[in-house]
């Protein structure tokens, strides 16, 4: 269930959709200004209290969604949580498959919190803790993106995953996430067919159950061709986009070995 219309900047989250209009109305420079009284929303005592602080923010951030995913798909994912706005996330005009979802109430954070990894079509979503900054900051980069123009210089800045991406440093392995269960090796080295691999850099990660989960890791010849496969993160294998990130040695042994312990026991 979505609400609209005035909301409190403290402990719910109701009515959020109405002052995320008002802020795309107003432009970005609502940076560093506090929603005003008129948002003030008189909400029932929830079943908990904070003693010396707020209540944190109720919003949490999703990774992984289709391409073509809804407010309702979300809405549906989170069932039986109050859902107050569901932001989607893009870059140049197009869909990153990332979101924020404002929730009724932060002791709610939790339940979502226990959807992550679960199967929303065909992919599974990754669910993220998330900050009121971050929301507010994903505002104004729609605002910023719809109007062709960039926040103010000044104002408060959280690093995206883009930039994160950017930003790390390559050890020659990437891992990669959103795979078709049906894909293989010969899947993956056809998508890296610019760069030269073996079958034994290719490690395919398996779930509880013994199956493709979804996520494999590539050794590369050195980082120097990691660093250059990453132009193709988000592009298609099949039916499905598939995400890139520099990855290390012992996040892949690890991931690997999960796989093996949960495939034989």
């Amino acid at each position: 269930m979505f609400y609209r219309g005035k909301y409190t900047d403290g402990a719910d989250g109701h009515e959020m959709g109405a002052k995320r209009q008002r802020i795309i109305d107003q432009g970005p420079s609502f940076y560093g200004n506090s929603p005003g009284s008129s948002f003030m929303y008189t909400a029932p005592p929830p079943p908990y209290s904070y003693v010396s602080q707020p209540p944190p923010f109720p919003v949490v951030r999703l990774r992984g969604l289709p391409f073509d995913c809804t407010e309702t798909d979300v809405a549906e994912f989170f069932h039986g949580l109050d859902i107050v706005d569901v932001l989607f996330v893009h870059k140049n005009s197009k869909f990153t498959g990332e979101a924020f979802c404002v929730l009724g109430y932060p002791l709610q954070v939790d339940f979502a919190l226990q959807k992550n990894r679960q199967n929303m079509g065909r992919r599974y979503v990754e669910v993220f803790r998330s900050k009121r900054q971050e929301y507010y900051k994903a505002i104004a980069n729609e605002v910023a993106d719809a109007r062709g123009s960039s926040p103010r210089r000044n104002a408060p800045r959280v690093k995206s995953s883009d930039e994160a991406k950017e930003s790390a440093e390559h050890t020659g392995i990437l891992r990669l996430r959103g795979l078709p269960f049906s894909a293989g090796k010969d899947d993956i080295m056809e998508f890296f067919k610019d760069f030269v691999l073996s079958e034994d850099a290719v490690h395919i990660v398996l779930n509880s159950e013994g199956r493709p989960s979804g996520e494999a890791f590539v050794e590369f010849t050195n980082a120097e061709d990691s660093k250059a496969a990453m132009s193709k993160d988000r592009m298609t294998l099949g039916s499905r986009y598939i995400e890139l990130f520099p990855s290390f040695s012992e996040e892949m042994e690890e991931a690997i070995s999960r796989g093996r312990w949960n495939f034989l026991y």
